[in-house]
């Protein structure tokens, strides 16, 4: 006898990304169609009515678009492993690996991200260790290991809504516990657990916004100093918000379609 997959459908909180469109919810997919077509529309009414400033404000963006895309990628990359360990060490026997993991999530979700950049990159910089540490580094660091925390429970919530029967079904065949962890839990759990890990990346995108501050040219950091230069902030941020909501409607109309493909959530 082999283990079955569990089709065990769980809810988890997805934090506070972008509102994902449902098939069925028609209301919100026509104002998803609404929002993004309509926002790329007054982007290209903008630049073809107002190329000077518009067109040049958008022309000064890509590389901070760039950059906004590596800082959250990186980051996205730190957190689902230190999430994966985290979310293995709440649901330890052992006391003291839950005991560390617990104290970690709940440290990180009680500070908030700002100030944990401001001590990752200038608090902790004053360290021999840590001096010299790049911007770019400082802000990855400290959104890996905030996000972590977050990722650490969205883990944590798909490995236990696995059938425990299917652990036990595992062992009887042999199996050790890392192996059943390995190859019978995380690769059901991983169904459940994908698509708040995608909303999470794209709350991430926009929690990047924040790594501005640390001198790090991400999307925002380039409209200001658009802005700083040209003195003309109505425009550039009207640019940069336009643009912060393509990408993002972009991104959660694409997690959208990854959840739809799975089908493993019940829908109301």
């Amino acid at each position: 006898m082999t283990p079955q997959f569990s089709k065990k459908a769980v809810k988890i909180d997805i934090g506070d990304g972008a509102a994902i469109p449902v098939k069925k919810d028609s209301g919100l997919f026509n104002a998803w169609w609404l929002t993004f077509f309509g926002a790329i529309g007054i982007i290209i009414y903008l630049c073809v009515t107002q190329p000077e400033p518009y067109w040049r404000i958008l022309q000064f963006l890509p590389d901070g678009i760039v950059v906004t895309f590596q800082v959250t990628v990186l980051s996205i990359l730190l957190s689902l492993v230190l999430g994966l360990i985290t979310g293995l060490g709440r649901l330890s026997r052992n006391k003291t690996l839950n005991l560390i993991a617990s104290t970690y999530v709940e440290i990180i979700r009680g500070i908030p991200l700002l100030v944990q950049l401001f001590y990752i990159y200038y608090a902790l910089g004053r360290l021999e260790f840590f001096k010299g540490l790049p911007p770019m580094a400082a802000a990855v660091v400290a959104m890996g290991i905030c996000y972590g925390a977050y990722m650490g429970e969205v883990f944590r919530a798909g490995i236990d809504s696995i059938d425990k029967g299917q652990a036990e079904a595992a062992r009887s065949l042999g199996f050790t516990r890392a192996q059943t962890m390995m190859y019978v839990v995380l690769p059901q759990a991983w169904r459940t657990i994908l698509p708040p890990v995608g909303n999470e990346f794209i709350a991430l995108l926009k929690d990047s916004s924040l790594v501005s501050i640390l001198a790090v040219s991400d999307l925002l950091r380039r409209g200001r100093e658009f802005a700083s230069e040209s003195f003309l902030y109505f425009e550039a941020y009207t640019m940069v918000a336009l643009v912060y909501l393509v990408i993002t409607l972009f991104l959660s109309k694409g997690v959208s379609k990854m959840e739809q493909r799975l089908n493993y959530y019940e829908r109301d």
